[in-house]
């Protein structure tokens, strides 16, 4: 059985029945046709147990893939696998006695408030061509920042998500197809009410709450891409969408809120996912020593 052929019958069954997102099939399709390439496999009848663990030695030694990529790898094919077997197209998944190894206690990566505060007045005050991207610009910061929103999750914000009024923002189907309300302070319900008002000005009209500046669309993935870069060398700080978010959490944890519900703002379905920040807070650790 050719297994691209069978990998496109695995990938509808994750889609349409088991619901994954595009981005979990996405990671499929990536570790199942790289391993393909590396093992030099087309049919089912190929995979072997030496040319699975081999494939795994190459990736530690070759390609020197952390343990999370390692573990990533395994947990794809592994679930590819229990398909397969299930399925009747093979007898045993070939991962299952792979031994993982230790994942890395890393610190999040995050940004201290005083930069985090330097990144915003440089968003609002870069010379813009119009005072819409002054607007919105400073309202997608402030959201990852005083949000701890996603990427993703910001991109696909529709205007009845953000509730100003009412101090709220829903979050439709984030990681895990899983929706969340996040309070909003005010502070960030000032900073969205007067991009609203703008947008409102341009009779932006699309569903989406973040639009375009020359059209009545959604902001885009790449445009978010660009401005990031943009504002990186104008901050003159090193940073990504999700060094938002971990300096999110921790100013959240600093200031008091509790381990729980700052889980629940995340939008963690584990909440030893949440306990990391409580290590990567030496203000917390300072305070709970003295």
């Amino acid at each position: 059985m050719d297994i691209e052929i069978l990998a496109l019958k695995f990938y509808d069954y994750s889609s349409y029945i088991r619901g994954f997102s595009k981005g979990t099939i996405a990671r499929y399709k990536c570790c199942i046709n790289y391993y393909m390439r590396i093992a030099k496999v087309t049919q089912v009848e190929q995979i072997t147990e030496k040319n699975v663990c081999e494939f795994f030695l190459y990736g530690r030694t070759e390609r020197h893939w952390r343990s999370n990529s390692f573990i990533t790898f395994q947990m794809s094919h592994s679930v590819f696998f229990q398909w397969c077997v299930k399925n009747g197209y093979m007898e045993k998944d070939l991962t299952k006695d792979i031994e993982l190894p230790k994942v890395e206690k890393r610190l999040p990566p995050k940004l201290t408030k005083q930069d985090a505060l330097k990144l915003l007045e440089v968003v609002y005050n870069y010379p813009y061509d119009y005072k819409f991207l002054r607007f919105r610009n400073h309202a997608i910061f402030a959201m990852f920042l005083f949000a701890g929103l996603r990427k993703n999750e910001l991109l696909h914000l529709r205007c009845m998500d953000v509730d100003i009024e009412n101090l709220s923002i829903f979050v439709r189907l984030g990681k895990g197809n899983k929706d969340r309300v996040v309070p909003m302070s005010y502070t960030l319900a000032q900073t969205l009410k007067r991009y609203a008002l703008d947008r409102k000005r341009l009779n932006k009209t699309c569903s989406e709450f973040f639009t375009s500046l020359n059209r009545n669309s959604g902001y885009t993935d790449s445009g978010l891409k660009r401005l990031v870069i943009q504002m990186c060398k104008a901050s003159r700080l090193k940073f990504t969408i999700h060094k938002l978010r971990h300096t999110f959490a921790t100013l959240m944890l600093e200031g008091g809120v509790d381990i729980y519900s700052l889980s629940k703002m995340m939008g963690h379905s584990d909440i030893k996912t949440t306990t990391i920040y409580l290590s990567a807070s030496a203000e917390l650790l300072r305070d709970l020593v003295g």
